[in-house]
């Protein structure tokens, strides 16, 4: 296997994955339905490796296609940053982009890398704030692009990501026992506080809101220190936190939806195509099954977790 992979198959191969079908792939990569069948064959046989499960008019990634796809967009992209890179007419200017803090730690450097390394000349201007303050400056054209929860008033937002949504506590602590469940929570207008409580309410569970903020690391440092309960999106999980189940009392949540706002007057090259870097990223990020993800106790000694005396609290909650 010493002669390289033709980045043309690979293109294709990609194609076929990301529209689903042989047929809507020729159409993507401009080519006939029987010159894809033969690239892919071509790649089959130089890997010796069926890439897809054939049933009809559905295809389906065999595990040599899953892993091949990682490497083939990997060379894909460097191809395009590449061509960037000595292309005199790149992409020059400013993009102002917001997301909140706990979509910025897990979403953001995904973002940039993609996006700086293809774009070399463009600004980036970053802001992380709330999603009420976000739509708030888009509408206001202080923000090109943003990243929000989406609201039924922001009809066009476009839904760029989808994740599970738990009640999460503290690995170490047993807060999650307490007869009146203490919560740490987002302000008043989060979405996912809203779920989270309803969802309480629904199954009769007392609980007393704790601590309230905007800030995602102060609401992960109050579930990490075993002081409350809190309703977070699977991105916004942390090493020393686990799930809360069904069989602890917990209710099941409706997935988390990610939005992508984009200011009606931001119109630029740039801006269009930080659009396309952010929906490719995010789309590409795998998401972990709920059947995976951690809800077991570690081996550790638990702790019981000690209420705050009245009047205590943490300075800017």
């Amino acid at each position: 296997m010493a002669s390289p992979l033709d980045l043309d198959q690979l293109r294709t191969f990609v194609a076929i994955v990301d529209t689903g079908s042989f047929t809507r792939a020729a159409e993507e990569v401009f080519k006939t339905q029987s010159a894809v069948s033969m690239q892919v064959r071509r790649l089959e046989e130089r890997l010796g490796a069926d890439l897809f499960e054939r049933n009809g008019r559905t295809v389906k990634l065999t595990d040599d296609g899953a892993r091949l796809l990682t490497y083939a967009r990997r060379m894909l992209c460097l191809s395009q940053e590449t061509l960037s890179a000595f292309d005199e007419e790149t992409i020059e200017g400013h993009v102002r982009i917001g997301l909140p803090d706990d979509y910025a730690e897990r979403f953001l450097p995904e973002i940039m890398a993609r996006f700086v390394r293809s774009n070399p000349r463009v600004e980036l201007q970053i802001a992380c704030e709330t999603t009420s303050s976000l739509i708030e400056h888009v509408e206001k054209n202080h923000l090109d692009v943003a990243l929000v929860c989406p609201t039924k008033t922001h009809a066009w937002s476009e839904i760029v990501r989808t994740e599970p949504l738990h009640f999460v506590t503290s690995a170490a602590h047993s807060v999650h026992e307490e007869p009146v469940l203490p919560l740490a929570i987002g302000r008043a207008d989060c979405g996912w506080r809203q779920q989270g409580i309803e969802a309480l309410r629904r199954v009769g569970r007392e609980h007393r809101i704790l601590f309230t903020s905007w800030s995602a690391q102060i609401v992960t440092s109050a579930v990490l220190a075993g002081l409350a309960v809190s309703v977070l999106p699977e991105c916004a999980l942390r090493p020393g936190m686990r799930v809360l189940t069904e069989a602890e009392g917990f209710p099941r949540l409706a997935d988390a939806q990610i939005a992508l706002m984009r200011g009606r007057n931001s119109q630029s090259s740039a801006v269009a195509a930080l659009v396309q870097h952010i929906r490719e990223s995010l789309q590409n990020l795998p998401v972990t099954p709920r059947e995976t993800i951690t809800t077991r106790l570690p081996e550790t000694r638990m702790i019981r977790s000690q209420r705050l005396r009245p009047g205590v609290g943490l300075a800017g909650w």
